[in-house]
């Protein structure tokens, strides 16, 4: 059910005097609970809630060949499933744009931020190389999904194990880990959403807030520098509310890891 019209006139009204319906502030997440490890089956996992929004993620890896223009580095790919379990606004069937948008984003997040060093998934050059898959679930839709999948698939590989792989048999041993664990640097990339409302940008939005943006920017950030920018919806920013996005994502990203790496330690 989309938000109605009176519920959003008021959600803007709020917001252009800088409050929000649950008191939290402009730059403010919802209580955030991450759990890693859920899934047995899979590499690396974890479920996380951030409000009544929840995703699944889980990590696959595999051997197969290179792309041609990178022989010699790993594959990397990331896929999202919205399910109507999650909300009524998704449907069964082939992946719609939401989906599609969020896979692509989280992708360019990990892939961007260089975080899995993928020229050490190579096995032998041109021939084999391990494929890292992310897939991404959701559970429960109350707004801010993009954010909650992007913590999700850090949490996963964070928490990841390296298959064994037998040279002899060219076979995977899943089951069967190796001493090695997934290459990754030792900073963590972490990545904001910021969704503009009337003339204010609003971070980790609930669904009925989400609904009034009118445009949405999700910030890359890995240290101290910006490591991808994916912009959303059709409405342009100017370089002022640009400026804004930036400066706001920086304190929020740094808010954000420190709750994350608290978790995860």
């Amino acid at each position: 059910m989309e938000t109605s019209r009176l519920t959003g006139e008021r959600i803007k009204k709020y917001l252009d005097k800088g409050k929000r319906f649950d008191g939290r502030e402009l730059d403010e997440f919802r209580d955030i609970v991450i759990e890693t490890g859920i899934s047995k089956n899979a590499e690396g996992s974890a479920r996380v809630k951030i409000g009544k929004t929840e995703v699944i993620v889980g990590v696959k890896m595999e051997v197969g060949t290179p792309y041609p223009d990178s022989p010699d580095k790993g594959n990397l790919m990331v896929g999202a499933e919205l399910t109507p379990l999650s909300s009524p606004r998704f449907e069964l069937g082939p992946p719609k744009f939401p989906a599609i948008e969020t896979g692509r984003i989280i992708d360019r997040i990990i892939r961007e931020s260089k975080f899995i060093e993928i020229e050490k998934l190579c096995i032998k050059k041109g021939e084999k190389v391990w494929t890292v898959m992310i897939d991404i679930y959701s559970v429960n839709d109350d707004g801010n999904l993009l954010d909650a999948a992007g913590i999700g698939a850090i949490a996963a590989l964070r928490t990841a194990r390296m298959p064994k792989y037998d040279e002899e048999k060219q076979k995977v041993l899943f089951g069967d880990w190796s001493k090695n664990d997934l290459p990754l640097t030792k900073e963590t990339p972490i990545s904001v959403t910021l969704y503009k409302v009337g003339s204010k940008f609003v971070a980790d939005p609930t669904l009925e807030e989400q609904d009034m943006s009118e445009a949405k920017i999700t910030i890359g950030r890995k240290g101290d520098y910006i490591s991808s920018m994916q912009k959303g919806d059709m409405k342009p920013f100017t370089i002022q509310e640009m400026n804004q996005a930036i400066e706001m994502s920086e304190k929020v990203c740094n808010d954000l890891l420190k709750k994350i790496e608290k978790q995860l330690k």
